[in-house]
């Protein structure tokens, strides 16, 4: 109920700046896809709420991309200069050092498809993968898992327990199993 209310409450406001509320959930789903504590699913069910499910898949979607861009670039500035040592994660060190000499788009969306979204955009940018494939890979990616959302947020605001916990259940096994096909790769690289 206290959701209900809560979603009700915001309706108006975002119906009152529909331009504002716009830009504010675009660069908020942006600032999701470049930091990993930040997550946009809690602005999902007052948006499916507001402006329904079509127009809210567009405008989360077009923010993880936009994130997803802003990742590339700043995983390009963590490599810096030649003979520069960058300080980077033991985790992201862990991909830079199995990586593919000649990273393809296919390795490129089976990374968006098995590791958190923040990761690979700045692992492809720090590796110099081309701008054109990584964001092929990254908006193909990116779909599944934009409906995937958008379908939470509204089974949230539907109050549809079923699909909340189906769809969290699938979207963690084909996640997990992504990530086990990312590894069986890299260990055939290595």
């Amino acid at each position: 109920e206290g959701l209900q209310r809560a979603l009700s409450a915001a309706e108006p406001l975002i119906a009152g700046h529909p331009y504002l509320g716009v830009v504010a959930f675009v660069l908020l789903a942006a600032l999701s896809a470049v930091l990993a504590f930040f997550s946009s699913a809690l602005l999902l069910p007052a948006a499916v709420y507001a402006w329904g499910s079509t127009v809210t898949f567009g405008l989360l979607w077009l923010g993880w991309l936009l994130g997803g861009v802003c990742t590339y670039a700043l995983g390009r500035g963590l490599r810096g200069p030649p003979g520069r040592a960058s300080k980077t994660s033991s985790q992201f060190d862990f991909y830079v050092q199995r990586a593919p000499g000649e990273v393809t788009f296919a390795f490129v969306l089976l990374l968006y498809l098995a590791l958190p979204s923040e990761l690979p955009g700045y692992l492809c940018g720090y590796l110099r993968v081309r701008l054109r494939t990584y964001f092929a890979a990254l908006a193909l990616a990116e779909l599944p898992y934009a409906v995937g959302a958008v379908l939470l947020g509204a089974g949230v605001v539907h109050r549809d327990v079923g699909v909340l916990v189906s769809f969290g259940l699938i979207g963690a096994a084909l996640s997990l199993y992504a990530l086990r096909i990312l590894h069986r790769r890299l260990d055939q690289l290595s």
